[in-house]
């Protein structure tokens, strides 16, 4: 008998070590190079392409940041990694691919230099020949059609989109919007304006977003080619896609058609994560469609990319105009939008002990739990999941702290880059029931102590922030998807806020929070200034020249 539990304490002993190789590991790539001067230049936005060996998965397409460099979590094995287009640099080009290991648990460097690419003097271009096929390559498409291509942003999700029509008609996904009726429409860095959900088709996966007319006049309009005949496009026939990431630069992207059918085309196109929703063209630059990635099922099993037709995509937007006489105009102000300066993380010294040092700050009313998550707790958090990978998180305050910090369910990539904004996170309070309680009372009866058993009390709908008399719009008001069981879902707020949005300077900040069951009623949280000041103190380093 002692000897089993010796084995169970040393087992015991053992498991963090055992999971901790079993956990993933981190691949930082620096894409620099050297120019005259023997200067060296960061590859800004260089967009790679990461696949496993063998491969199980289409790859992951990352971008270098400002600084050349790009960090990637994955699970331990052997991986490829390549250009998705070759970088002109100094009157040459350079790609790269290269294969790189990675170790459990560990951080692995790959850095992609002139030593290593494969580079390219280019030819001088030639004339094309008098009888050649009048046709466009990505690039010239991209540069006619890149200003209409928009970003959409729901409080659950994020998808491109494309103005189609100069009455304010932006057509993008179904999954992009879903059931909310109220959207962003992001245009550049600096310019984002509200849109309506003013038609949708969820077997095709389409949706048409009303924006002011004003603001569509500023871009050219894509013409769809309703009621013109148009040839489809054979198997192994490019196609050119549009796209506007999330967090990333608007982009073209190419592939090959592989399959054609009544009222869609599949391809081997491969977007970005919120990259579906924009326009597809044909190597003539002729619109074929929106690009879709289809149900949970077909990006589950690594199905091709679908493209739905022009004609399903005329009948939807045929249903949006004659529905704009009874919508109403969404207003053209603009909408507030991420900093353009980076929030500097390295300053933060050691991210793993950040959490345990200034842990998020917290508030609470009669429904909710709110914690105020700056980028110190976000990027804290990060490397705390990334340490503690494979191993049971500390119980009580710490787990809770590590959770909202690091889980972002359907949010989870905007997070990842910490991006310089403050988060509010609303989050149920969890109850027992009436009649559970009766039900355990009855077990105690009976001699059995059973424990309280509880669930979210409702899920969070909605919040209203005051800087004294103020209202505080949002960058953005996000709704994180968490799953509490199997079958259950509750809905938790995070809404993201400039660095400057609440401070000291408001002199009373107050939150208006409703649930979904009672979404009329506010549950009022007035902010401890002590709060304020932590949160202002958080942002000192970014504020810094």
């Amino acid at each position: 008998m002692r000897r089993g539990w010796m084995l169970l304490v040393l087992l015991g002993l053992a498991w963090p070590a055992v999971a901790a190789m079993q956990g993933p590991g981190v691949l930082r790539v620096s894409v620099v190079l050297t120019g005259e001067g023997n200067v060296a230049t960061p590859v800004r936005r260089h967009l790679l392409l990461i696949s496993d060996n063998p491969s199980s998965a289409p790859p992951r397409r990352v971008f270098t940041g400002a600084d050349g460099t790009v960090d990637v979590r994955l699970s331990p094995g052997n991986y490829t990694v390549e250009s998705d287009q070759p970088v002109v640099f100094e009157g040459r080009t350079f790609q790269w691919i290269q294969t790189v290991d990675l170790v459990a648990g560990r951080e692995t460097s790959l850095a992609l230099t002139a030593a290593n690419a494969d580079t390219v003097t280019p030819p001088p271009s030639a004339p094309a020949p008098s009888n050649a096929e009048p046709g466009e390559d990505r690039a010239s498409i991209a540069a006619r059609w890149q200003e209409s291509v928009v970003a959409i942003w729901s409080p659950r999700s994020h998808a491109s989109g494309v103005v189609v029509d100069g009455a304010g008609l932006v057509v993008t996904n179904h999954q992009g919007v879903g059931a909310d009726t109220a959207v962003e429409v992001q245009f550049s860095p600096t310019r984002k304006v509200r849109g309506l959900v003013v038609a949708t088709d969820a077997e095709r996966d389409l949706a048409v977003v009303r924006i002011d007319p004003a603001v569509a006049a500023a871009v050219p309009v894509v013409p769809l080619g309703c009621g013109q005949p148009t040839a489809a496009p054979n198997v192994g026939d490019e196609i050119i896609g549009l796209e506007a990431p999330l967090r990333q630069p608007k982009g073209a992207i190419s592939g090959a058609v592989t399959r054609v059918a009544t009222r869609i085309i599949e391809s081997d196109l491969l977007p970005g994560t919120g990259g579906s929703g924009g326009p597809v063209f044909s190597a003539r630059g002729e619109f074929l469609g929106i690009l879709s990635e289809g149900d949970a099922r077909m990006r589950r099993n690594a199905a091709d990319v679908r493209v739905v037709r022009a004609a399903g995509v005329c009948e939807v937007v045929a249903r949006a105009q004659g529905a704009l006489a009874t919508t109403a105009v969404p207003p053209a102000t603009l909408l507030p939008v991420e900093p353009a300066k980076a929030y500097p993380t390295a300053a933060l010294g050691d991210g793993a002990t950040l959490l345990a040092r200034r842990p998020p700050v917290q508030a609470t009313s009669s429904g909710f739990d709110v914690t105020f998550l700056t980028p110190v707790h976000v990027h804290g958090g990060r490397e705390q999941r990334l340490a503690t990978s494979g191993r049971s998180m500390p119980a009580g305050a710490a787990f809770l702290r590590a959770r909202l910090a690091t889980e972002f369910a359907n949010w989870d990539d905007y997070v990842a880059e910490v991006p310089p904004v403050l988060f509010i996170r609303v989050t149920p309070k969890m109850v027992e029931s009436v009649w559970m309680k009766i039900a355990r009372g009855a077990a105690y009866t009976q001699g059995m102590a059973l424990p309280a058993i509880k669930r979210p009390s409702s899920g969070f709908s909605s919040m209203t922030v005051w800087c004294g008399d103020r209202e505080v719009t949002p960058i953005h008001p996000f709704v994180l998807g968490i799953e509490v069981s199997d079958t259950d879902t509750v809905s938790e707020g995070l809404y993201a806020f400039a660095p400057d949005a609440i401070s000291p300077a408001c002199g009373a900040v107050r939150l208006d929070l409703r649930s979904q069951k009672e979404p009329a009623k506010a549950d009022v949280v007035t902010v401890d200034p002590k709060v304020l000041e932590q949160i202002w103190a958080d942002f000192a380093v970014y504020r810094a020249p």
